[in-house]
């Protein structure tokens, strides 16, 4: 049976948890499928050799450019949620700053579009803004799943994520240093950093999925327990 761990919520504190819940697993769902798709439709673009951030390039950019603001909107909004969740104890705090760090990140990049990355020593203004944002998403997804990791293996309504969680963030730190090694041009996973990226990037999206899962399952059932009380 899940208990939740944060029983009185206020009536504004509940609907920032169910808005937020909800704005996490859509954030998770639309920023991969747009990339997705788009790298499929994109003409000459290369799934595993070109970063995710490439498909802001061309005449429609502004489709990814769009993906990232969008996205970094609705983890802002989970973040939100995530911070009337976990009023106190571990993560409380530096779990959904983080989590709004990446949202805020994800926004400020999109309009500042990449280089292509094939262009290296020919860094623009814009592609230097849109790399410094860029580097604090990739560092701050897999420290956000050791922070979480400190509450879900102590806190029983978020244990059956810990496992999970820790495994994500071991994934994502490999992976990071991986797509720093495949970014040399002499590398020889230089052909494959698109693909490095899109797994660490798929990794990070699934378990932020899953987390504005359960928090929504957990939200539910204090409703039904609210309810249920005479």
């Amino acid at each position: 049976m899940i208990s939740s761990p944060v029983p009185g919520l206020s009536a504004a504190a509940r609907r920032r948890v169910q808005v937020g819940s909800v704005a996490g697993m859509a954030g998770a769902v639309l920023f991969v499928s747009v990339f997705t798709v788009y790298g499929w439709l994109y003409p000459g673009y290369s799934c595993t050799g070109m970063f995710v951030s490439e498909l802001s390039l061309g005449p429609y950019g502004w489709v990814q450019i769009l993906n990232f603001v969008l996205t970094g909107i609705l983890f802002l909004t989970f973040g939100l949620g995530l911070a009337a969740h976990f009023r106190t104890g571990a993560a409380s705090r530096a779990g959904p700053l983080l989590v709004k760090g990446i949202g805020v990140s994800l926004i400020a990049s999109g309009p500042f579009v990449t280089d292509p990355s094939a262009m290296f020593g020919q860094t623009s203004l814009h592609g230097s803004v849109h790399g410094i944002f860029g580097a604090i998403v990739f560092t701050f997804a897999p420290f956000s799943c050791f922070v979480f990791y400190r509450r879900f293996r102590s806190d029983p309504a978020w244990r059956p994520l810990a496992g999970w969680t820790l495994l994500s963030g071991v994934v994502l730190t490999l992976g990071t240093v991986l797509l720093k090694i495949s970014q040399q041009p002499g590398s020889g996973l230089f052909e494959w950093k698109g693909l490095v990226q899109r797994v660490i990037l798929v990794t990070f999206m699934a378990w932020i999925f899953a987390v504005g899962f359960r928090l929504r399952r957990l939200c539910r059932l204090r409703e039904h327990s609210r309810s249920a009380r005479p």
